[in-house]
């Protein structure tokens, strides 16, 4: 699988993109994982996504992320999920574990970039009026109702809090929260990310 490799403050953060399916599943698995906690064979996930809309969407998007043979099928689904009001790209960079709570009311800008093991509630907004959009690190934790707006820069470790209208960089391992957020608390919430998928040793060195 191959990587692109982002700037986040002073820290590189590492995107996996998917080169065939085998490179999907295996993002698939990294979600699945996020979801429920355990690992589990492509059977078992589907099966779970049947009830688990937020699982169901991940797969369809995944599998978008290699214009294969399944592509005009799994866009098509995509396209259906928008009832949920699931706008998100095919071509957004998202990170290993991604996790969806309460899957409604997201928006994603297809140039934003989404770190590992990113945690995303209802009703939150990645947008921007140009062609760059926000870049977030590892293991963040964004609460409902928050919207990101342009090209800033969220550190890894950070949790944001419900509500917020992020429109200034955040840095690393901290609490943001308001409008316009800014960082209220230097302690971190690292309990929030439930079921951490161990990314880092998926990538190696290009």
């Amino acid at each position: 699988m191959k990587q692109e490799t982002y700037d986040v403050g002073d820290e590189k953060i590492h995107i996996p993109i998917p080169e065939n399916y085998g490179d999907c599943i295996k993002l698939i698995k990294s979600d699945y994982f996020r979801h429920c906690g355990r690992r589990a064979g492509l059977l078992t996930i589907w099966l779970g996504s049947i009830t688990r809309t937020s699982m169901r969407f991940c797969i369809y998007m995944r599998l978008c992320q290699h214009k294969g043979w399944l592509f005009p099928i799994t866009r098509w689904r995509m396209h259906a999920m928008k009832k949920y009001g699931l706008f998100i790209k095919a071509g957004t960079r998202i990170g290993y574990g991604f996790n969806i709570h309460h899957c409604c009311g997201i928006v994603i800008n297809r140039k934003a970039v989404i770190g590992n093991n990113v945690d995303m509630f209802q009703f939150t907004t990645i947008g921007s009026h140009s062609e760059r959009a926000a870049i977030i690190g590892n293991n963040v934790y964004i609460g409902p109702n928050t919207a990101i707006v342009e090209q800033v820069k969220i550190g890894s470790g950070t949790t944001i809090g419900a509500g917020s209208v992020v429109v200034k960089d955040i840095p690393a391992n901290c609490t943001a929260a308001g409008n316009p957020a800014r960082c209220i608390s230097e302690k971190t919430h690292p309990e929030l990310i439930k079921h951490p998928y161990p990314f880092a040793q998926e990538f190696r060195p290009q």
